[in-house]
């Protein structure tokens, strides 16, 4: 059993072997999502499945294409959807989120997506992806977590990386009780004692690598993210940097 006390692991994959990879070195959970390339994208029902049966609670991102989090009622309802189906697949919790266009935080979105996951029949975590760290201000938006029955949030503190954010991210913490602030975006295992002084629940890792590229014939650019062949390749969960996450987290000191 973990130590309470020490904040959780959280590692971002996006396949099974990045699961066993993330349970072997000391992950207390993973975030599921395809496209990690794209900054995470719905996974299928079998990826969550075949995930799921690795052993970790799987939180499973929620996000039904890439780029802002203003969503229009054809994708809410679609993501409504994708909550229920990423559950009855064995999810045990959602990652979700949506914005207005003026920044602030789409609470009527937010809580038809958490009301999704809450009519499970099981208990089910729900946490606020980082979409927080768009929203015209991080800290108001954490502040109406609590009232919306969210289980945690996962930031950067609105800086491009959590190490950056360690003045909003306490700030959040302070005003968000009942809500396990997740620091997450840009995490190093250096960063880890940084963060857990400010009183983060958790810290959240991709503990990414790219994969060796296999093409045996010429290359051919098949996407607009694709820029050259050494760059046309997946991402693959890094053992060693998982397990000195873990080491940072056991051996942490304040600072």
């Amino acid at each position: 059993m973990s130590d309470p006390t020490v904040p959780a692991l959280e590692i971002a994959v996006t396949s099974p072997a990045g699961a066993r990879v993330a349970l072997d070195h000391g992950a207390d959970r993973v975030e599921l999502c395809t496209g990690l390339e794209l900054g995470g994208l719905t996974p299928s029902a079998a990826q969550v499945e075949a995930v799921a049966a690795v052993g970790l609670p799987v939180q499973v991102l929620v996000r039904c294409r890439p780029g802002d989090f203003v969503y229009d009622a054809e994708d809410v309802a679609l993501m409504v959807a994708e909550v229920r189906s990423v559950i009855a697949s064995g999810a045990s919790g959602v990652v979700v989120g949506a914005l207005a266009a003026d920044g602030s935080l789409d609470t009527e979105a937010v809580t038809r997506l958490a009301a999704a996951a809450q009519d499970a029949g099981r208990p089910v975590e729900v946490t606020l992806h980082r979409a927080v760290d768009l929203s015209a201000d991080p800290v108001t938006t954490a502040a109406l977590l609590p009232a919306l029955g969210l289980t945690r949030v996962l930031t950067s503190g609105g800086a491009p990386a959590a190490g950056q954010g360690l003045e909003r991210l306490a700030a959040m913490v302070e005003a968000a009780p009942g809500v396990q602030v997740m620091a997450g975006g840009g995490v190093r295992p250096s960063d880890i004692p940084a963060l857990t002084a400010v009183g983060v629940a958790a810290v959240h890792l991709s503990a990414k690598r790219r994969a060796e590229p296999r093409h045996g014939t010429a290359w051919v650019p098949l996407g607009a993210s694709r820029s050259s062949a050494d760059q046309d390749t997946h991402f693959l969960t890094d053992p060693a940097v998982v397990a000195e996450a873990r080491r940072m987290l056991e051996t942490r000191t304040t600072v």
